[in-house]
């Protein structure tokens, strides 16, 4: 399986993905999907919001009394030249531990599906998880159809391009519903499970449970200024929004490390955005994370006040627009403690990234499983989980899903 889905999407310059929503690699990699599926004899079906989904022991989740089902999986898209694991080792490993529980012989009492949330990253419109907060309704259909890509494209002409119908978008509470657990397996995007704090080190835990996920949102900051000519405008008389930018940049490192969580500006756009001219415009996204709310709202309030200090004195004028936002999930103790005891003690783990998991927490009982990454690096070619350690990560898998659907 992973040496089937590897070239899919992978620049070549880069060595990284270019996995994006509703794009001919996601296209490539939901037909993927949809073969494993059926090579296995699952009922296939794609949802209102373009979320793939196989099932054993339903033909459609339409015959699946409320509650009953368990569902594992992740997703396929990745960020922009994003590493090989996250999202894929959760989807490969959902159908490697069907192949592992049918090897043992289990016996299924209750359907199991597997799913392939579509769109997690965002890395095309700019929201994250876009298909799980769809079904769950934290995501409206008359939003979803204001979401554009870089290139003016909106999500709705992007999903009509690829076979998708975009009326049919929007909350699917009786499919949730018929949901009893859902587990998702994802690489670590961290180095807990491996440094030398790691629980039984040298070595530590091949696999850990996720205790809660930070909240986290994005931001999008927009510094407005005056567009000139680089080559005759003095310095004093410029109003060169790039200086708020850079300014507020280092600011938010500063603040995050003085509060106590985490803020990156990873994306930056300028206009006009040329070699020799001073910009008119610089729209910089600020992503930030951190253990509790109110230290999330403490560090984003501050990079504010430092954006709208420095403005002033460069004659620059600051607009600031949230345009994501996720309360912290703490996921169900009850599943995640269970699951934990039947890995022998498994360590529990908070992060601050976010996931399908998590969006399904507030309609779903959610777990998930974290296998370990040597080097703690995640959106990057360089992601990496060993051979051994993806193997535990099945068999783990397999291990749950055999105590919540083979009871």
């Amino acid at each position: 399986m992973w040496r089937e889905l590897a070239p899919l999407g992978r620049h070549r310059e880069s060595g990284g993905y270019r996995r994006y929503a509703w794009t001919g690699a996601d296209s490539d990699c939901r037909a993927w999907f949809r073969a494993q599926a059926q090579s296995r004899g699952l009922a296939y079906e794609s949802d209102r919001n373009g979320n793939q989904w196989a099932w054993l022991g339903a033909r459609t989740s339409a015959e699946i009394a409320p509650g009953k089902a368990v569902v594992t999986g992740s997703h396929l898209d990745s960020v922009p030249d994003g590493g090989a694991f996250d999202g894929p080792l959760g989807v490969v490993s959902a159908f490697a531990a069907l192949d592992e529980l049918r090897a043992r012989g289990a016996r299924f009492t209750v359907p199991l599906g597997i799913v392939n949330f579509t769109d997690e990253e965002g890395a095309r419109f700019g929201l994250a998880c876009v298909g799980s907060r769809l079904s769950a309704g934290g995501l409206s259909r008359e939003q979803a159809h204001q979401l554009r890509d870089a290139d003016g494209i909106s999500l709705p002409q992007a999903m009509e391009r690829a076979g998708q119908d975009p009326d049919s978008i929007g909350p699917d509470p009786e499919r949730l519903a018929r949901v009893g657990a859902f587990v998702e397996l994802h690489i670590e995007q961290g180095r807990a499970l491996a440094g030398p704090e790691a629980p039984g080190s040298p070595g530590g835990f091949p696999v850990g449970v996720a205790s809660a996920i930070w909240p986290h949102g994005r931001w999008r900051f927009d510094f407005h200024g005056e567009a000139n000519h680089a080559g005759t405008t003095r310095l004093e008389d410029r109003r060169d929004p790039m200086l708020t930018y850079a300014a507020t940049v280092l600011a938010a490192r500063e603040e995050a490390e003085r509060i106590g969580g985490l803020a990156t500006f990873g994306k930056v756009a300028a206009e006009p955005n040329g070699v020799n001219a001073i910009p008119s415009l610089v729209r910089g996204w600020l992503d930030s994370r951190a253990p509790d709310e109110e230290t999330l709202a403490a560090v984003v309030s501050a990079v504010e006040d430092a954006a709208t200090l420095r403005a002033r004195g460069d004659g620059v004028e600051v607009r600031v627009t949230r345009e994501s936002r996720t309360p912290v999930v703490e996921f169900a103790h009850g599943l995640r403690d269970r699951i934990a005891r039947e890995l022998g003690g498994a360590p529990l783990l908070p992060t601050g990234a976010g996931h399908d998991a998590g969006i399904l927490s507030a309609s779903v009982p959610t777990a998930m499983l974290y296998v370990r990454n040597p080097t703690g690096v995640s959106h990057s070619p360089a992601e990496h989980a060993g051979e051994d350690d993806c193997v535990a990560g099945v068999r783990a898998l397999a291990d749950v899903l055999e105590g919540l659907a083979c009871r």
